[in-house]
């Protein structure tokens, strides 16, 4: 009895330190409580430098595009504009994704996602207002497209939370939000149609192109490859690890169920590309 109270102690001291993967005799399973899978990737979006590196990278690429333009712009030519994604490119929803690990989900939760929203915690991204407010002062249009759905409020909502956060351009001539598509085409046609526009920004291919919005991996991969010039260019894309349409490509949709067949394929996605033993 007491050598299995010891085993007990043992294992449960093992889970504490290499995040609850216990060897228990007999069986390949792990407890329930086994590491959540999106802990790496969230620690990542709140802790590294590296993550706000990127999106200083990005905005300093957009400003330069912009001042290009402002530079080589002919007279008579079409107004200027930057079309650009709202979550995880301009707001980041770091504070979210903190209670979705607190709470032990280990996938995108909708009703968590929707009654966050309404509080307003947003913050912008590293070097976002400082991009948005130079494109003002120069007369450079921003024009806000997103896809969101919090039912009757959510225009508000998305309108709200720019306002808050003292972003330019922010009302009702400059923001989309789409809620029944995530097509964003027509919106950056409609723009196009008026303006020179300099820049996309978002973070996820689908902010750029329809065309990416593929459910096969390796054919999202090659679309992308296609383009390649265009990155840095005309698409200038931010680092989002935790969703996005990469994760429909990986499941099918865009915000897979949490249960234990898509936690297997979470995991052969991490296995795409291995060494043979």
């Amino acid at each position: 009895m007491l050598k299995n109270v010891k085993l007990f102690i043992v294992c449960s001291i093992c889970a504490l330190l290499f995040g609850g993967k216990t060897a228990w005799a007999g069986t390949d399973q792990l407890p329930k409580a086994d590491g959540n899978i999106l802990t790496i990737a969230v620690a990542w979006k709140q802790t590294a430098a590296e993550y706000r590196a990127l999106y200083h990278q990005g905005f300093n690429l957009a400003t330069q595009k912009v001042k290009d333009a402002l530079r080589n712009g002919k007279s008579g030519g079409k107004p200027l504009a930057v079309l650009t994604d709202l979550d995880d490119t301009l707001l980041l929803p770091l504070n979210y994704w903190g209670a979705l690990i607190e709470s032990g989900k280990d996938f995108f939760d909708d009703a968590l996602w929707d009654s966050w929203i309404a509080k307003y915690e947003m913050i912008p991204s590293p070097g976002a207002l400082e991009f948005l407010n130079y494109c003002k002062d120069n007369g450079v249009e921003i024009y806000y497209v997103t896809n969101r759905d919090q039912g009757e409020d959510t225009y508000n909502l998305a309108l709200e939370s720019l306002k808050r956060l003292g972003f330019p351009y922010a009302d009702e001539d400059h923001l989309t939000v789409l809620i029944e598509t995530s097509n964003k085409e027509d919106a950056q046609k409609s723009v196009a149609e008026k303006f020179d526009v300099v820049c996309c920004l978002g973070d996820s291919l689908n902010d750029f192109k329809r065309a990416y919005y593929v459910k096969d991996i390796d054919e999202r991969i090659a679309l992308m490859e296609n383009d390649k010039a265009l990155f840095g260019d005309k698409f200038i894309i931010f680092p989002n690890p935790t969703d996005g349409h990469w994760i429909r490509a990986v499941f099918g949709e865009s915000e897979p169920p949490a249960n234990d067949e898509n936690r297997q394929k979470f995991k052969e996605a991490a296995m795409k590309n291995k060494s043979k033993p």
